[in-house]
């Protein structure tokens, strides 16, 4: 109970940088680790790990980031590599790309989601070949 190591809350290990509320904040940027934002971002995001925009956070942007979770506003498009969470509150208005998806119960979703390993296009079937065959009589 008392020797037990804090759990990391944090989505992936590594250095956090903090966009914090009050804070405005224009252009690209480019981090490694995880980025927070609670503030307010226009731009251009790309995150090796992490992107989490904070209840208080404002972001309007396009993302491409390994892991998303989002729990304030998001305008424009996200895509994912590995995964996608949108909480309760949140209010996302673009398109979004990743392998898994999940959606808390009070989010405000409107734009297009496309979902899979690698977001592939599988090729149809190919039909089989028909053999030309003469019909058999049956004999008595």
């Amino acid at each position: 109970m008392f020797n037990k190591e804090p759990e990391n809350t944090a989505p992936s290990a590594g250095q956090t940088s903090i966009i914090a509320q009050g804070c405005k904040f224009d252009g690209k940027v480019d981090v490694k680790g995880t980025l927070r934002i609670e503030g307010e971002f226009k731009g251009d995001i790309g995150v090796p790990e992490s992107l989490v925009i904070g209840k208080t956070g404002v972001v309007h942007a396009n993302c491409n980031v390994k892991n998303a979770i989002i729990g304030g506003q998001l305008y424009g498009n996200i895509t994912a590599e590995n995964k996608i969470e949108l909480q309760s509150g949140s209010h996302v208005e673009g398109d979004i790309k990743t392998k898994r998806l999940v959606i808390d119960e009070g989010v405000f979703f409107e734009g297009n989601c496309s979902m899979g390993a690698g977001n592939r296009k599988t090729p149809p079937p190919a039909a089989a070949p028909v053999e030309d065959r003469q019909p058999e009589t049956l004999k008595k």
